[in-house]
């Protein structure tokens, strides 16, 4: 199992960026930059590659509609260039309300985008000459293009592509074609209920050149007697995706709290936080809901948890080191695996 980290997209990118480059010594394998909508992640990825010397470098996510395929490729070709082939990455269609609200694209076809991009991404780092004709038109027809390969040579033909995903027939996509699936609000306790179906028949359908599906999952991490109560630093992110990120009715990750078995729950806390109620929102998010999704508590625990995650399938623990000595607990955790 590696480890790894998500990188915070809404601080300082410099300083953040800092930190993780002191953390590689410490045995962190990875880091994962968001987008949403701030700070573009190839950007802050560049400067990474710049300030680090082994870890992977990855995309978490890049969406597929603010960006043709051609241009995820050609990201991912120069991401894996400055870096010396470090570059993974993650892939998905994000929501409505970033790609309608933001990008001003229509949020349509999301697991044709999807499977589309991924196919032609791994087309293009190979060279091939792009005359395709699907969701996406390489070349337009009737226009004046004509059908490309990309100019340069990639560092390797083939970048790790991830997918972010939480439905059944995503999830489903992801096993069959992905490298590497980058799941949200994972329990790995409840991880089989949810998405063990799912799995099982994509992977059936899975390329076996492919390799196993790799699986980034984890949360805050936290090591001592009285690092428990630290669990509850999960409380606003779950409030917030389960309540805000979406309307009634449209909101993945309150689908996701509704098969994970808190149906009531998810259901009051959405109501609370599209209402402005934030702090009773993130106060009616269930205990084993951020017990579950936390790394936090003494070393024994923590170890369990560990274990459990390593269990539910995951390759790659992805945590966020709470304490004055974020190396620290790298290392101790990187021990471990």
């Amino acid at each position: 199992m590696e480890l790894s980290l998500p990188l915070d997209y809404a601080g300082d990118a410099r300083q953040a960026a800092d930190e993780v480059a002191a953390l590689e010594a410490a045995g962190l394998d990875a880091v994962w930059v968001a987008e949403a909508y701030g700070f573009d992640s190839p950007t802050v990825m560049g400067y990474l590659a710049a300030r680090t010397e082994r870890m992977k470098i990855g995309a978490a996510i890049l969406n597929v509609y603010s960006r043709t395929p051609a241009l995820i490729a050609q990201t991912a070709a120069g991401l894996d260039a400055v870096s010396g082939g470090r570059a993974v990455i993650g892939l998905g269609a994000s929501g409505p309300q970033v790609v309608e609200g933001w990008h001003g694209k229509a949020y349509d076809r999301p697991l044709g985008r999807t499977r589309e991009t991924i196919e032609l991404t791994r087309r293009i780092l190979r060279r091939e000459i792009i005359d395709h004709h699907g969701i996406t038109d390489m070349p337009r027809p009737g226009g004046l293009g004509k059908p490309l390969k990309i100019l340069t040579r990639p560092v390797r033909p083939e970048v790790p592509l991830y997918v972010a995903s939480l439905g059944p027939a995503n999830v489903r996509m992801t096993a069959e074609i992905a490298d590497g699936w980058l799941p949200t609000l994972f329990i790995p306790e409840k991880a089989n209920q949810v998405w063990g179906t799912a799995l099982a028949e994509g992977t059936a359908l899975r390329d076996a050149a492919l390799g196993p599906l790799q699986v980034v999952a984890g949360g805050p991490l936290a090591i001592g007697e009285d690092a428990a109560a630290l669990r509850d630093l999960v409380r606003p992110r779950i409030a917030l995706y389960v309540g805000g990120m979406g309307a009634p009715g449209k909101n993945f990750y309150n689908d996701l709290a509704v098969a994970y078995g808190y149906e009531k729950e998810a259901r009051l806390i959405q109501e609370l936080y599209l209402s402005g109620r934030t702090a009773e929102a993130e106060a009616a998010v269930p205990e084993e809901f951020c017990e579950l999704m936390s790394l936090c508590g003494p070393e024994a625990y923590v170890r369990e948890r560990v274990a459990a995650f390593r269990e539910a399938g995951v390759t790659m623990l992805n945590v966020t080191p709470v304490g004055p000595d974020p190396a620290r607990l790298i290392e101790t955790v990187k021990g471990w695996l």
